[in-house]
């Protein structure tokens, strides 16, 4: 009898083995009546599936049965004892029958089943619950009765269907499995004759090993906590001696014998199988590497003869690398079935896994090497064709700047064209170079390029190809060449529009350095001196000053002059004819004016303070024996006065225009030096009038004066 096909009874707990023990070891078997009225038939089927669960040696030590009465009418109790004569073997040795404590007493004095002990076959007491430890220990007892034995009928159910349960499909399983290895052992002898594939188990070894495992280290776990007493984990009556944890390691390792056996048989039949497939799979990779596969690869020779076509080419031989991708992928997964069964195969099978995998990687990797041999091939025609390309481009583009005429700006976008202009020439250049390189590489590689399988002439596409490359790279070369001729007239007529631009703001800067030098003379070279030696140094000064003038507008002329001979040379108008050389014939004109001016003055005041002086010297070196000379102090007045008028005058310029010299308080300055030398002199004039001897007159009367 299963649990399954009483488990709604089960469920029920109208009887229970708690897992306890009585003081002679045996078996405690309880039957909790309840208030409902109990029927004996599911009592009956209840029993006789517990007391079949026990081994024989733990039935031989004999039953205690617990009758719990007492929620239940003492009918109900007195049909149940007498029922165990017939459910019960004849091992019970006690039933111990759970009375309430004041309800039965008046109505059971006439009944005593000590009495009925030889027609009963066991001994029958009636005990209520405080008092059954007298029979029992508390540690045995369940906590209904007083007991400190933990048992939970719920988990006990469950453990004990996936016990049935694992029993039954390990029994099962291990009938299949034999079945299967017994078969396997006929049929060994005859190897030509195919494995049958259709002797498999119906259950999952594995998870049937797995769920015993499982439920043997649960039993395992249970019985060492009901062992040591603990309370927290109920323990159910499972252990040694009802059979389950020796059954279940029984079964388990019967069945880890056969499912060993299954395994080898499994092993055997796959390899079997196993090597079928891979000889088969070998020759259908080599077969299509051979055929189809190098057809493919004879059918493309060419380079392109554009970056599009190269693409184009590139794009079809993808297309052929995908197909073979397929088959290598295949031929990756069958070395790799064929390494696992070298190492682990027989010595008998040695020998053809090792010329299968020696014919498929030769086929393989001449086909893989033929593969990228093209692929390198139709990488450098790309870059050979992209380089050309770019090399066309850079000479349309530097083509296109010579042809068009460069109209004179200014010198330095002048310089940044000519800038411009050479780097292009050098990266065309070094595209031209590039060109070359790439282009040796193709060649190389087309002149190492081998027949393929089963040979094959492919001179005449070689031939074509390299007049190609050959045909490419001289006509980038011509047309370089032109360019770099062009260039060079045009780098000259540039550098020659540089020139001029220079020349003109050169001739611009003299024309503005001329206007500083005669800003300076006109506000900072207004000093006269303060004597005949200062102004005879400021006249040289002055000289060298005119000279520095000079040269400045000699350099502006001959900077115009050299603009209209440039200007003949590039066949174009210039400004500086219209603009700068009236300007610096203008300012030219300016500073001569200013410059002749300024030399009269400093002449002037030179005559001036050496007749001065010489008045003023004689004087003081004669003393009162000098004898003046009217006519020199006529002369310092004269010559200070039109001094003194000429600083008044402004300097008037060929176009009309006036200009003083310094600021109004410089001239006051240098009038009021020449006035207070004028003074001394006209002093000097009045004491020596003083000193002249008196007149007769004048010396009779004297004395009295005094």
């Amino acid at each position: 009898m299963e649990a399954t096909n009483i488990l709604p009874l089960l469920k029920k707990k109208l009887a229970f083995l708690s897992g306890g023990k009585d003081r002679r070891s045996g078996l405690i078997l309880t039957i909790p009546l309840c208030t409902e009225q109990t029927s004996m038939e599911e009592l009956s089927a209840t029993l006789d599936y517990l007391l079949a669960i026990p081994s024989e040696k733990c039935k031989s030590r004999g039953f205690t049965v617990i009758v719990d009465g007492r929620k239940s009418q003492w009918s109900v109790v007195k049909t149940v004892v007498l029922m165990l004569q017939n459910v019960i073997p004849p091992e019970v040795s006690l039933v111990c029958v759970v009375k309430p404590d004041e309800f039965w007493d008046k109505k059971v004095t006439h009944f005593c089943f000590w009495k009925e002990k030889d027609r009963l076959g066991f001994e029958v007491i009636l005990v209520s619950a405080n008092k059954l430890t007298r029979y029992i220990e508390p540690c045995q007892l369940t906590d209904e009765f007083g007991g400190t034995l933990v048992y939970d009928h719920v988990d006990w159910l469950n453990k004990r269907l996936v016990f049935e349960k694992f029993t039954k499909e390990s029994t099962s399983l291990l009938d299949e499995l034999t079945v299967i290895n017994e078969n396997e052992k006929v049929s060994q002898p005859d190897k030509e004759r195919p494995a049958d594939c259709g002797l498999l188990p119906s259950l999952d070894p594995e998870t049937v090993l797995q769920n015993g495992h499982e439920l043997l280290s649960e039993l395992q776990q249970r019985r060492f906590n009901g062992s040591e007493g603990g309370t927290g984990t109920a323990w159910s009556p499972m252990d040694d001696e009802l059979l389950a944890q020796p059954q279940v390691m029984k079964l388990l390792d019967s069945l880890r014998e056969q499912y060993t056996k299954y395994q080898e048989v499994c092993r055997q039949r796959s390899k079997r199988s196993q090597l079928d497939e891979i000889h088969t799979k070998v020759m259908q990779v080599v077969n299509w590497l051979e055929g189809p596969g190098t057809e493919q690869l004879r059918t493309q020779w060419g380079i392109g003869d554009s970056i599009r076509a190269s693409q184009a080419l590139q794009q079809k031989h993808e297309e052929i690398e995908s197909q073979h991708s397929e088959w290598f992928a295949v031929y990756v997964e069958l070395n790799q079935q064929i390494a696992a069964l070298l190492n682990s195969g027989d010595e008998e099978d040695l020998v053809d896994l090792k010329g299968l995998q020696q014919q498929l990687s030769d086929v393989c990797y001449r086909q893989a090497s033929q593969l990228e041999f093209r692929q390198n091939v139709l990488q450098s025609a790309h870059d050979f064709h992209s380089t050309a390309q770019d090399l066309s481009q850079q000479l349309d583009g530097l083509l296109g700047m010579l042809c068009v005429d460069v109209a004179p700006a200014d010198g330095a976008a002048i310089q940044q064209t000519l800038k411009h202009l050479e780097e292009k020439l050098k990266s065309v250049e070094g595209t031209l170079q590039g060109l070359r390189e790439k282009g040796q590489v193709l060649l190389d590689q087309i002149s190492t390029q081998t027949s393929w399988s089963y040979g094959k002439d492919v001179n005449v596409e070689n031939k074509e190809n390299v007049d190609h490359i050959h045909s490419v790279m001289e006509d980038m070369q011509l047309r370089k060449q032109r360019c770099e001729d062009m260039v060079d007239v045009r780098r000259l007529k540039m550098l020659q529009m540089v020139q001029l631009f220079k020349c003109e703001e050169d001739a611009v800067q003299a024309v503005e350095w001329l206007g500083e030098l005669l800003d300076a003379l006109l506000k900072t070279h207004v000093r006269l001196g303060d004597d005949a030696q200062e102004s005879k140094v400021l006249l040289e000064k002055h000289k060298k000053f005119v000279d520095v003038a000079q040269s400045t507008y000699d350099y502006g002329r001959q900077l115009l002059q050299a603009t209209v001979v440039l200007c003949q040379s590039l066949r174009c108008t210039t400004r500086s004819s219209g603009d700068t050389l009236p300007r610096l014939n203008r300012v030219w004109k300016q500073f001569s004016v200013s410059s002749d001016e300024r030399v009269q003055r400093l002449d002037m005041a030179s005559s001036f303070h050496r007749v001065a002086e010489k008045v003023l010297k004689e004087g003081a070196e004669q003393g009162d024996d000098f004898e003046g000379d009217f006519e020199a102090y006529e002369e310092v007045e004269t010559i200070g006065r039109t001094l003194l008028d000429r600083l008044t005058v402004p300097v008037v310029f060929p176009d009309g225009s006036e200009q003083y010299f310094g600021s109004p308080g410089d001239m006051a300055a240098s009038a009021r030096a020449i006035r207070d030398r004028m003074k001394l002199a006209e002093l000097k004039r009045m004491q020596q009038e003083e000193a002249e001897p008196p007149q007769e007159d004048d010396l009779e009367t004297a004395p009295q004066d005094s």
